[in-house]
């Protein structure tokens, strides 16, 4: 592909680029997850809601797959600090 397609944004929340994945992929990545936990796609505010799909043709293109072969991770709540006082009756110092 021409580089200026390589340096297309695919994941908008992460900056992730089209090349980034294709290099992952040529590296030996061939699931969504690998690539989530290696390049941090999908990891951003939308939880993949903007770029899972387009993840997951392209890894079907490139593995000569369906895109229903390639299956999505599954979706976890973004994990948020809390006090401890939230857990107890009484209201506890910082």
């Amino acid at each position: 592909m021409p580089d200026q397609q390589n340096d297309i944004i695919i994941c908008r929340c992460e900056d992730i680029t089209l090349g980034e994945i294709l290099d992952g992929i040529e590296a030996g990545l061939t699931t969504v997850t690998e690539l989530k936990n290696v390049l941090r796609v999908s990891m951003g505010p939308c939880q993949g809601k903007g770029c899972l799909s387009i993840i997951r043709a392209i890894l079907a293109e490139r593995l000569g797959v369906p895109p229903s072969a390639i299956q999505i991770p599954k979706k976890r709540p973004p994990f948020m600090p809390i006090k401890i006082g939230s857990f107890l009756k009484e209201n506890i110092e910082e």
